[in-house]
């Protein structure tokens, strides 16, 4: 008899399960569709009046390069831009800084300024695009950047529509691209939470994001349990700067990963919904039904592409991409084949697009809402990661706060020793990764990958010597002194942050200015 299969989680996978796996409670922890605790969706329709958001990540080199990627996807189908910066950009330095050197536009789009973001988006309508931003630190100083350009061509901030990533919590735990310490990080989330209430109110401020944990190795119950802790975090900083919960709630979004493992990845997405709804109705006293809603955007598992036989990650990225829609995804991003290698080639990306395009229209998943609702497996499965996540999250809980156990490394440890585990089991076989460990070939086929041409950060060092030439640099000191005593005070920093961007201060320079004034992030060794 074969040994018993564990899930990514750890709770033993059974052979065969029936009715005596189901929660005795099943009907009112499922509820309807669109009904807390939203377990079946957080739609009443779901798909079956349209699909989900069909989005593709890019943003390499400079902007035009960039721009003229976007016009592609718009093309091909793509209902939703999003952007990818580079490192320097999501650190706040400019490209010319000698800290960005051999770096600028290498994982994403170099943005200095306001002149590169008009290039960025232009020609494309941002009132009827829906744009979302993966930067963290410097989230709100892209944002404003985006509404700033929005204006230049007669778009008023209350018809954008999108989303950036603005998590910086998990900064701290998975991904290291913080600037600030934790607590002018979180003012910062909590003032560009009442910003975009007034200014830009059909934006979504946040997307606090489990993917990256994953990324690192974090299984499917801590993805959820970290990444909801940290949720109630940005809850409580709102609530502590003055906000009503259901004036910022309903503007929250997620971010999570979906793996190769189906079945499990399903649950994880039912259970992270139904623990969110009684998280915000019970502990925050949300009355707004859309307070209550887990919105997630989904992206497919980059951890799990191989360099080794590329093209099989076509059927892992539309078996990820499968398991996202079944759990009720709003919005999805299919990985390239190729991400393993490079940067996506215009054809990989492509492909990655007419995966979904598969998925929504050949097959019959639009049909129904919630086709696994009932199913044995799936709601033994739900209950059993919703119980696990509720107790880590009582564990992170106990160190005070999400941010009090960021600080003695809780998350991070624990993640790290998840991630270790899947090494090993992926170096002793284990593990099956098809192309890797078993069903490998003895010679790989040729592949051509995109490259990033190093020319491209001395032309951004032109562009930004000619823009502090052509601009009125006492204009621009005096918008970041204002800056400056906004952040030393208790005045919400958008405002002036925007005034300083428009005038054509830099993204290295409104980074900087805060950065005298709330310092940079150094994180404890503990050995």
């Amino acid at each position: 008899m074969s040994e018993r299969r564990l899930s990514e989680s750890g709770f033993p996978i059974k052979t065969v399960y029936d009715a005596a796996d189901l929660p005795a409670d099943l009907d009112s922890r499922l509820g309807q569709p669109g009904d807390h605790p939203y377990t079946r969706g957080v739609y009443p329709s779901m798909y079956t009046s349209r699909p989900w958001t069909m989005r593709q990540y890019a943003g390499f080199g400079t902007a035009a390069e960039s721009n003229a990627r976007y016009h592609q996807l718009l093309t091909a189908g793509t209902m939703g831009l999003s952007v990818a910066f580079d490192l320097p950009t999501q650190m706040g330095y400019d490209s010319d800084d000698p800290i960005a050197h051999g770096e600028v536009g290498k994982v994403g789009v170099a943005i200095d300024s306001v002149e590169d973001m008009k290039t960025l988006f232009d020609g494309i309508p941002l009132d009827r695009v829906s744009t979302s931003m993966t930067i963290n630190a410097p989230g709100s100083v892209l944002l404003l950047l985006y509404q700033l350009v929005a204006e230049s061509t007669g778009v008023a901030g209350p018809a954008l529509n999108g989303t950036i990533q603005n998590d910086i919590l998990k900064e701290y735990i998975a991904r290291g691209t913080y600037i600030y310490p934790p607590k002018p990080s979180l003012r910062l989330v909590a003032d560009t939470f009442a910003y975009c209430r007034k200014e830009v109110p059909k934006w979504n401020t946040i997307s606090i994001s489990g993917y990256h944990m994953a990324e690192a190795g974090a299984t499917p119950v801590q993805e959820i349990a970290f990444t909801l802790a940290n949720g109630v975090e940005y809850v409580r900083a709102a609530l502590a700067a003055g906000l009503a919960v259901d004036d910022f709630a309903p503007r929250l979004s997620f971010f999570f990963v979906a793996r190769t493992t189906l079945l499990e990845e399903v649950a994880k997405f039912r259970a992270a919904r139904r623990i969110w709804a009684r998280i915000m109705r019970d502990e925050f006293g949300a009355q707004d039904p859309k307070s209550m809603m887990l919105r997630f955007h989904t992206q497919t598992a980059g951890v799990q592409l191989t360099a080794q036989q590329p093209e099989v990650n076509l059927v892992r990225v539309a078996v990820q991409g499968l398991g996202a829609v079944l759990g009720g995804t709003q919005s999805l991003h299919t990985n390239s084949f190729d991400e393993a290698i490079a940067l996506p080639t215009e054809k990989a990306a492509r492909l990655a697009l007419r995966t979904q395009q598969v998925l929504a229209y050949e097959t019959d998943l639009t049909a129904t809402v919630d086709p696994f609702a009932g199913s044995y497996v799936v709601e033994a499965m739900t209950a059993e990661i919703e119980a696990a996540a509720d107790e880590l999250m009582a564990r992170v809980f106990a160190h005070g706060s999400a941010v009090d156990a960021i600080e003695v490394g809780f998350q991070k440890r624990e993640i790290e020793a998840s991630a270790y585990k899947v090494a090993q089991e992926i170096d002793s076989g284990e593990r099956v990764v098809v192309g890797v460990n078993r069903f490998t070939i003895d010679a790989e086929e040729p592949y051509e990958p995109l490259r990033v041409d190093p020319a491209i950060e001395a032309a951004q060092a032109d562009r930004l010597a000619r823009l502090r030439r052509e601009r009125d640099g006492g204009v621009v000191e005096r918008a970041l002194a204002d800056l400056r005593a906004a952040a030393e005070g208790t005045e919400n920093v958008l405002y002036p942050m925007k005034e300083a961007l428009r005038v054509r201060a830099t993204v290295g320079e409104v980074c900087g200015t805060l950065r005298a004034v709330w310092g940079t992030y150094r994180p404890v060794e503990r050995f």
